[in-house]
Order: structure tokens, then C-alpha cells, then sequence
């Protein structure tokens, strides 16, 4: 919460006092409060100067200087009014019924605590320089190769290729494996639109399943009366890092004699019966992107079991050029490629990679302990056989707060907490409503879209912004 003796004076503080605190608080503000922290004045860093430069001392009381004429709001003045308020104004102070001084608002901090920001504090600088002294900084360069040598290795995949994005990644997966038109995959129908899109690049149909509402993956139950002759594939999302049961998605997958993909795109330090997500199936795809827990600002991986279907990836990635004759293209192809710069990045990352999944994990233990007696909430169960890398911590609401959601997010978007909704069901947006299996009515997507919360989960946030969260969002939830 606000620290006071930060951002405030009494009204017979000297100036050099005053100026003293606002170099240290870092707001270019402080707030004059008299007796019981009614508040009185403020003054901001532009006021101190326009005072010396009047010809006050440094010794002259606040009080004397201070704006008397400033605008205020209510502590319980709605978001939407005080963004208005901010347009126009720096900070905005908070006051009670009394005039009390409670709070401020202003646009830096009302997003003090971000949803996700990355952590570049290992070899990326050093890595990225070396690139620019070389000249290798385009999709040529030892950092590619290293990068996908050391992802393999880290998830125990034969083969690893890396890619321009997650959702390349998918796509060359489609191309790579022979999914093609007229072929159906078995996919979420809660999920990042990206397998979906994939899918349909290559011209074959979604067919969207509702997902369990205790894991938000796939119900695998739902499965087999969805596959027929027309199915090829089976595309499970392990999200927000909770793994999929991949042993019975296999055996299905076996029992019917049809190709896995995994989409991991959120699931790096994720398990499965004591293996890591994405070498179950035939292949997988992760995503580096700026959010994800390791990242290369953009990019993705694909990860493959088969030694021939990874030679065809590799020549459809790079334009469908031959491996062995330069410029001669064998097949219509794609600029799939990563550059050597975002591999140095991920190469760095990769040196951390232990690091970042056992600081998720712990921030998951620190949110079910600050949360676990907070009612009409739902924290993430835990995988019966499994290990969830918790990228974005999630909760679900209750039924009696449910449709407070939209109304909690905006309250913590204020207390300057960033939390973001859970995705939208797949089969409700228009690109993909005619893909709807008319017998499902794809509850537990609906109910998951519309009831969840991520919470901030990067993975230097710290136990202190944790138990911020967790207090403010207990308050918030109490009044609701």
C-alpha cells in the first residue's frame, strides 16, 4: 500500500525538506496534509522551481508555497473517471469523505505491477554484441544452432528447429506431418487462436472440444467420440503451463493411429509422467515471445520425433530450398527462420532456463499461500502426475462473483495491478463459429472465459508484490 512518509508533508515542513522527498519518491509530487492528513495543498517539482526562481530560501515553510488551488477526487471514484482525470492531470489525489488524504493516482503508478515483463540480466547484451561485431545478425549464424542444441537437450527432444514464432512453429508442424485439406484435427476449443489458424493454413478443420473446467486443457473424455475416418491429428495445448495427461492422450492417439502435436507455446519446465511436455507426440511447438518464460522477443520451436519429418521441416522453413543445393527450391516453401540475434537472446535465456521455471513455481506456492483462504475464489489444482510451470498464475471466480469479473479487473488495474482475462472460447469468435459441434454447448469454455483471472507472474516480481495482490484483491473481492 501507499507509503506516507514518502509522498507527503505537514504543512510546516521547510522547502528544502520537501524538495528532499520528491528527488527520493521519484513521483515529481508530494502532498501537504494538516491535522488528521487532511489534505491542504500539494506541490510538484515544477512548483519548487517556479518558487526559488521567485526568490523564496530553501528554508521557507510549505505551506507558504504550496498550490491550494488543485484537483481531487474521491477515494472510490470509478477507474474509467480517473484515466479521464489523468489526461489532463499528472497525479490525482485521493481523498475520503473528510477530505482525508488516502492515496494518488497517476499514469506510472497505475501500472506499477505489470502482468509479465522479461528478465535480461544474464549474457543477452554480451551475446547480441557479438552478433553485431561479426555482422551475424540475419538467419545465419552459429547462436541458431546452439540455441536449438541446447533446447533439445533441456527437454530431451531428438530434434529441435528453431522459428520466427510460436505460431510458425505450428504451421510448419501442419506442413511437416501431412496434415492437409479435407483432414480434421481434435483441438481445445479454449485456447490462443494460434492452433487454430494453423490448422487452417494448411486447409484441414478444427474440431473444437470443450476442455476440463478443473485443468482448462483438454477433455481427453470427450476425445474419441469426436474422431472418424476424416481425423488426422490430435493438437493438445497445455495452457497457462498446466500439462496435459499425455499418456492417454497417446494411447488414443495409437489406439486410432493418429499424429500429436503439442502446442507448449506456455508450457516450457512443464511434465507429464515425469517427462517434459512436448515429446510425447510426434511433435511439438513452444513460443518465445516477450511474455513467455523465456523468450527471444519473438520466435518459436519446433521440436520433432522423426529424423524424415524433421529433413522436411528444415527445407520448408528455409523456402523449401534443398539441405545439399543451394537455391534449388525442391517444394513450395516459407521464411520460417529465426534471426542469430533473437538465438543469442534465447541461448542466454536457456543459461537461466532452471532459474526461471523454479522462481514460477515458487511464486504459484506464494499466491496459493496469500490466497488459500480467500473466498469465492478458485486457485489451480495440482497435476495428479505432472509438473505445471504456472506461466501466468490463474484464478477462477465463484459463481456468486462471476459476473464481477470485468468489474475486479478494473479495480486492480487502479490499485495498479495489471491482471488480464483468461481467452475468449474459441467457437464464439467469428472466424471459427462454423466450426461448432452442434451437440456441444462448450459450457466449461464459456464459463472459464468469462470467470477467470491471471494474475502478475513474472519471475522477478518478488514476494512483497505478491502479497500486495493478494491483499488488495481480497479486499476487492469482499466488497463485491
Amino acid at each position: 500500500m501507499i507509503e506516507y512518509e514518502k509522498v507527503t508533508v505537514s504543512r510546516q515542513a521547510l522547502l528544502k525538506d520537501a524538495m528532499k522527498l520528491i528527488d527520493q519518491n521519484g513521483s515529481g509530487i508530494i502532498f501537504v496534509l494538516g491535522d488528521k492528513k487532511k489534505l491542504l495543498g500539494i506541490m510538484t517539482d515544477g512548483d519548487v522551481r517556479r518558487v526559488l526562481l521567485g526568490g523564496f530560501t530553501t528554508d521557507v515553510q510549505v505551506e507558504d508555497v504550496m498550490q491550494r488551488n488543485f484537483i481531487s477526487a474521491h477515494k472510490d471514484t470509478s477507474v474509467e473517471e480517473i484515466h479521464q482525470l489523468l489526461m489532463d492531470y499528472e497525479h490525482i489525489p485521493l481523498v475520503d469523505d473528510n477530505g482525508l488524504f488516502v492515496d494518488f493516482a497517476s499514469q506510472k503508478k497505475i501500472r506499477s505491477i505489470p502482468l509479465m515483463q522479461p528478465s535480461l540480466r544474464g549474457n543477452e547484451l554480451s551475446y547480441i554484441n557479438d552478433c553485431l561485431v561479426t555482422g551475424w545478425i540475419s538467419s545465419q549464424g552459429s547462436y541458431i544452432k546452439k540455441f536449438e542444441d541446447m533446447f533439445k537437450d533441456y527437454i530431451g527432444a531428438n530434434f529441435a528447429i528453431a522459428t520466427s514464432s510460436g505460431t510458425t512453429a505450428l504451421h510448419l508442424a501442419m506442413l511437416s506431418l501431412g496434415v492437409k485439406e479435407g483432414d480434421e484435427v481434435i483441438v481445445p476449443n479454449f485456447t490462443f487462436a494460434a492452433p487454430i489458424n494453423a490448422i487452417l493454413y494448411v486447409g484441414a478443420k478444427p474440431v473444437l472440444i470443450d476442455v476440463d473446467p478443473d485443468t482448462m486443457t483438454l477433455d481427453i473424455s470427450k476425445v474419441e467420440s469426436a474422431i472418424n475416418s476424416k481425423t488426422k491429428a490430435i493438437l493438445p495445448v497445455h495452457l497457462y503451463g498446466y500439462p496435459v495427461d499425455m499418456r492417454e492422450v497417446m494411447r488414443i492417439a495409437n489406439k486410432h493411429n493418429l499424429i500429436v502435436i503439442e502446442d507448449c507455446a506456455e508450457a516450457i519446465g512443464s511434465q507429464s509422467d515425469g517427462k517434459h511436455v512436448g515429446i510425447f507426440g510426434d511433435a511439438a511447438i513452444f513460443s518465445f515471445f516477450a511474455n513467455k518464460s523465456i523468450t527471444t522477443g519473438e520466435g518459436g520451436m519446433l521440436v520433432i520425433k522423426k529424423e524424415s519429418d524433421h529433413t522436411r521441416a528444415r527445407k520448408l522453413k528455409d523456402h523449401g530450398m534443398s539441405m545439399e543445393k543451394r537455391y534449388w527450391h525442391e517444394e513450395v516453401g516459407y521464411n520460417f527462420r529465426m534471426t542469430n540475434m533473437q538465438a543469442a537472446i534465447g541461448c542466454a535465456q536457456m543459461e537461466r532456463v532452471n532459474e526461471f521455471i523454479e522462481k514460477k513455481i515458487e511464486i504459484a506456492r506464494m499466491y496459493e499461500s496469500c490466497l488459500k483462504n480467500v473466498s469465492d475464489i478458485k486457485l489451480p489444482i495440482k497435476p495428479l502426475n505432472g509438473v505445471n510451470s504456472y506461466w501466468l498464475y490463474t484464478i477462477v471466480l465463484g459463481n456468486t462473483i462471476s459476473n464481477k469479473r470485468d468489474d475486479i479487473l478494473s479495480e486492480l488495474d487502479y490499485a495498479g495491478i495489471q491482471a488480464r482475462r483468461t481467452f475468449y472460447p474459441i467457437h464464439l469468435m467469428p472466424p471459427y463459429q462454423k466450426f461448432k459441434l452442434k451437440e456441444c454447448k462448450y459450457s466449461n469454455s464459456i464459463m472459464l472465459s468469462y470467470c477467470g483471472i491471471c494474475l502478475p507472474s513474472w519471475s522477478d516480481i518478488g514476494y512483497e508484490k505478491i502479497r500486495y495482490i493478494s491483499d488488495t484483491l481480497e479486499i476487492i473481492l469482499s466488497e463485491k
